[in-house]
């Protein structure tokens, strides 16, 4: 016997945003390690030539993108008790968020949320200042990447389980979707993104949608026929 559809609980929507230049108009990593030092530590300062050596290194290929994030969390950051991370991440947003959140990104999440939809940001960002923009967005859901943590709850400037980008950004979003007890037949996910290291959550996600595409996803989502937006503010 075919199942009859309306004996099954509705389809889950879901509207999945990348964070840095998607619903921000830049990267968000550099100017939080900016406003952490001048603000709060400017003797850290003197730790940049060890942050411009190691992205020397990766830019050689010779370091791994974790390894540099990583060094860059020690020299501007180091250890952070969690009442610290939250007062850099607060000021941080106060002077970042105005400028910089689109504006077309608060319109869309608001007619997402409208149709249904749970807003969830996913993103390669640390999730302790990561937090301060979700909230400021109203998403219902942070998929991010985390520090480890110390016996005393310090965050430490080391990733634990992953960086979330890539690959592994699409296995986090399908690992959140199977703790919230949604099975991936029984929602409907969309996916906004700027950039083409994104491919394998677009590639999983029913509709997909290409914010401010950068070149290189332009081409691939020009091929496949995905939709493509500009939001200029």
């Amino acid at each position: 016997m075919v199942p009859d559809d309306r004996t099954q609980p509705p389809l889950t929507r879901i509207a999945v945003y990348d964070l840095d230049r998607t619903i921000t108009r830049a990267p968000t990593w550099t100017p939080l390690l900016l406003h952490a030092v001048t603000r709060h530590a400017p003797w850290r300062l003197a730790l940049l030539p060890v942050v411009l050596g190691a992205a020397g290194l990766k830019a050689l290929g010779l370091i791994h993108r974790d390894r540099l994030k990583q060094v860059m969390h020690r020299a501007a950051l180091g250890t952070l008790s969690p009442a610290r991370a939250d007062r850099i991440a607060a000021g941080w947003l106060a002077r970042f968020g105005p400028k910089q959140i689109r504006s077309s990104a608060r319109a869309q999440i608001a007619a997402d949320r409208a149709e249904g939809y749970r807003i969830v940001i996913a993103t390669a960002a640390y999730r302790f200042y990561a937090a301060a923009v979700a909230r400021e967005m109203g998403a219902d859901a942070l998929i991010a990447t985390a520090t480890a943590i110390d016996a005393h709850g310090r965050l430490l400037p080391r990733i634990e389980g992953g960086n979330c980008y890539g690959p592994a950004k699409r296995a986090m979003i399908e690992r959140w979707l199977a703790d919230q007890g949604i099975a991936r037949d029984r929602a409907t996910v969309r996916f906004y993104s700027d950039h083409v290291t994104d491919v394998p959550s677009f590639e999983w996600a029913d509709e997909r949608i290409a914010v401010n595409p950068h070149a290189a996803l332009r081409r691939v989502a020009t091929a496949r026929g995905w939709r493509q937006v500009d939001w200029d503010a």
